[in-house]
């Protein structure tokens, strides 16, 4: 990262095409090369993150990693520590084998019970057995919008693994189709190489993201913090991963492909909000699974804390 010009070219167009330089360069600031002090013990209490990579063939995955506190954890201000015999994510996940051949990596640390994130990009690599370190190279802070806010409750001395299976292929079948149109949140992969990969958060009411075909999905894209980070990597690099995890069954659907941004869209029904963007993705592979041990969430009331248009089929 250049001190005090965080962006690259892809941003920077984002920025311009939604008149949103001026917020931009205010909120640039937020930018650092460094964690704060105050995110050390952030990063250190979470049981879930997730993390965009990129395959040997240039495709970016979004996968979801959890396990029980302090599995990742900031050593210093520059580097973060993951622990993977704490962790209790499928092995099998292409993460582990995408930072094998291409180390610059996307963290995303949520805490979805107090609706608070971190991104942190880098790169990464084994220092040992089990144990991984990502160096900092930009680290940021996100407001809570559009989260919707859930408390995880996760056992200190956990059952066995249950058994995993895989499944994948490369178009939606109804059960894909299920997960995805009753989501209301997700996470994207995205990337600029050269640049860095990068890892964030999307949410809205169930149905925001609007299956099109068996392989297209339409995604909103709301009014955010002007930077256009997603959409600048799209920009430049027009590939993204997607990943939703599924809160009560604990089944994880990850899906790679092109991605292509719409811009000055009419919406009769104020799907984006506005901003009259969308972004969709052309969907080339999906991998679906489930974690090793059951996770439990609970949704605070009955009461959703997403502040985005409901969705109008």
């Amino acid at each position: 990262m250049k001190p005090g010009y965080p962006f690259h070219e892809g941003e920077l167009s984002g920025q311009r095409r939604a008149k949103a330089s001026t917020s931009a360069q205010r909120n640039a600031g937020m930018i650092s090369d460094v964690i704060t002090k105050r995110a050390i013990p952030f990063i250190a209490q979470q049981s879930l993150v997730v993390f965009g990579s990129m395959d040997p063939g240039g495709k970016l995955w979004a996968s979801v990693l959890a396990g029980n506190p302090g599995f990742i954890r900031a050593r210093d201000e520059r580097t973060v520590l993951l622990d993977v015999q704490r962790q209790l994510s499928a092995v099998d996940d292409p993460f582990w084998t995408n930072i094998e051949s291409c180390p610059e990596v996307g963290l995303l640390v949520i805490d979805l019970g107090t609706r608070r994130r971190l991104r942190v990009n880098g790169r990464i690599r084994q220092l040992k057995a089990g144990l991984y370190a990502l160096t900092v190279e930009q680290a940021f802070p996100n407001c809570p919008r559009y989260i919707q806010q859930r408390h995880l409750s996760l056992d200190i001395e956990p059952a066995p693994p249950r058994p995993v299976t895989t499944r994948q292929g490369v178009t939606l079948g109804d059960e894909q189709k299920r997960l995805i149109t009753g989501a209301d949140t997700l996470f994207v992969a995205s990337a600029n190489p050269g640049h860095g990969v990068d890892a964030s958060h999307r949410g809205g009411h169930p149905g925001f993201v609007r299956i099109l075909n068996r392989q297209r999905l339409r995604i909103p894209d709301y009014a955010g913090n002007s930077l256009f980070n997603t959409l600048g990597n799209l920009t430049a690099y027009p590939r993204a991963g997607l990943v939703f995890l599924n809160f009560d069954t604990d089944r994880v659907l990850q899906l790679t492909g092109g991605a292509r941004i719409l811009w000055d869209r009419d919406e009769p029904d104020d799907q984006t909000g506005g901003t009259g963007r969308y972004w969709e993705l052309d969907i080339r592979q999906w991998i679906e699974t489930r974690l090793p041990r059951k996770l439990s969430w609970e949704l605070p009331g009955v009461a959703r804390v997403i502040s985005v248009p409901a969705f109008k089929p």
